[in-house]
Parts: structure tokens; sequence; C-alpha cells
């Protein structure tokens, strides 16, 4: 019966969102407008939990860095954060793309972090390949090709992202 009970609850977590992996990821504090940023972060940008909303840590008066908005299309970015979940982004499969293809390199912000990348890319019109995915150990740096015609990219682990 307790074997049971113990199934149960681990479908009701799965269920619930709340997988094994998803729980890695509670302590994680997601950017907001306005919020400090890492001088270390400057031009870094990142998707916002609503999923609409980009932003890029900016050097704010004196010494101080913070998220702020950022208007929609913008140039292609080199240096992305990812704080846990993943962010879906565009690649250049696709109009106005968030990032360019090419070599790229993850490094986890903690020593305890996985950098993971999930590149959907664009066989023809209409047609999206199967999902490739790409994860790294744990605490360390991930180096990674974004690939040509790169439809969604999906990029997980509280990483920094730098095109090489």
């Amino acid at each position: 019966m307790k074997a049971y009970r113990g199934t149960l609850l681990g479908v009701a977590l799965i269920g619930a969102g709340l997988a094994p992996g998803a729980l890695a990821y509670a302590d994680v504090v997601a950017p907001e407008v306005g919020s400090a940023c890492a001088a270390e972060l400057d031009g870094a940008m990142t998707l916002l939990p609503d999923e609409t909303t980009y932003v890029s840590c900016q050097q704010q008066a004196g010494d101080d860095y913070a998220w702020a908005a950022v208007q929609t299309p913008f140039p292609p970015n080199d240096t992305w954060l990812s704080y846990g979940p993943a962010i879906t982004l565009h690649g250049q499969g696709m109009r106005n793309p968030n990032l360019s293809s090419g070599p790229w390199t993850a490094t986890p912000r903690d020593p305890e972090t996985t950098c993971r990348v999930a590149q959907t890319t664009v066989v023809e019109a209409g047609v999206l390949a199967a999902e490739e995915v790409t994860e790294g150990e744990q605490g360390e740096p991930l180096a990674v090709e974004m690939q040509p015609r790169l439809f969604y990219v999906e990029l997980a682990g509280e990483c920094l992202w730098v095109k090489d």
C-alpha cells in the first residue's frame, strides 16, 4: 500500500508540473523590469516569465545596473541569460530572430546548475525537424552550435549564453 501511495504522489507531482527537475528551480528569482542585475551581465538579455517581455541588463546612474524592457523587434543579441526554467527564443529560421546561429558557450552561474538547450530547426516551409537536445555537466560550461534555420530554441538552467 505504501508503494502505491508513493506512486500516486509521484504521478500527482508530475501532473502538477512539479517533476523533480522543476523543483530544482524553486529558489531561482526571475528578473523583473527595474530589478537590479550584476555588472557582468551588462548587455545580456532575457525573457521574463510572462513569455512576452524581453529585458536587457543596462547601466543606470552611477555604478548600478538594472533590467530594462526592450522594444520588439530588436536585432539578434549575442548574450542571453536563462535563469532556471526554459526561456524560448526565435532563431534565424523565423522573422525577427532573437539570436544568431553559430557557436555559443553557456556558463553556469551556480556550481549546482546544468545548462541545457533544445533546438528546433526548419526543414522546409511548414515542416520542423525533431527537437535536438544538448545538456552539459553540472557546473561546467557547455559549448553548442546553434543550428542554421533555427526556428525555436529553449535555453534552460541558471546560465549565461554567449556567442563565440
